[in-house]
């Protein structure tokens, strides 16, 4: 019984051979989340990013910049309300700052923002034809169903859109609306971290 290791013993004991950690490791664990931060708190509009970039060593900012990128990048959604616009508009801004000039990034946004109106504009319009063909058919389906039990014919008046199946099937069917947007703007997203990804 006195050999049997507790788990934490035994996962010490792993750590011990893993040996120190590199400069390189320390210096992804300090930087890396300070950089995430950062961009966090530019998002909400708490700091300016060139004064606090400033404060980095160059040696540091190989680690920051990346992870304020990827931070800004994550934040470019689709604009399902006002909070998400603005934090997209607030992350383009951000990239715009750490790239300046550089006209693939011009490029991949301009595609963006097309995905984005698209969206917005004709999106709305496809979900409110989506919602109204769903409905209709929800209400047919009932009608059939109450006709095959009750033999009356005619409309029957229920509240389809409170309906649970009803609900369900809308958010099913939002979902697949969305995820068309979603494939193409997670393409222009890899885009630009391809582009960060670069050497400079």
């Amino acid at each position: 019984m006195a050999d049997i290791k507790s788990a934490f013993e035994r996962a010490m004991e792993r750590v011990e051979g893993l040996g120190e950690a590199s400069d390189e490791e320390k210096a992804r664990w300090k930087y890396v989340p300070e950089g995430e931060s950062l961009a966090a708190r530019y998002i909400a509009g708490k700091c300016d990013m060139e004064e606090e970039l400033a404060k980095f060593e160059p040696s540091a900012s190989r680690y920051v910049i990346p992870a304020v990128a990827e931070i800004f990048i994550r934040n470019i959604n689709l604009p399902r309300n006002e909070m998400l616009k603005a934090g997209t508009v607030k992350a383009m801004e951000g990239i715009k700052f750490l790239r300046q000039d550089d006209a693939d990034v011009d490029k991949v946004f301009e595609q963006v923002k097309y995905v984005l109106e698209h969206f917005e504009n004709d999106g709305a319009q496809q979900k409110k034809e989506a919602y109204e063909a769903l409905k209709s058919n929800f209400q047919a389906r009932i009608e059939q169903a109450m006709r095959s039990q009750t033999g009356i014919v005619g409309e029957v008046n229920v509240d389809v859109e409170h309906q649970p199946e009803f609900q369900q099937e809308w958010r099913v069917t939002l979902a697949q609306l969305d995820s068309q947007y979603h494939k193409v703007l997670d393409g222009y997203k890899d885009e630009l971290r391809t582009i960060f990804h670069r050497e400079n």
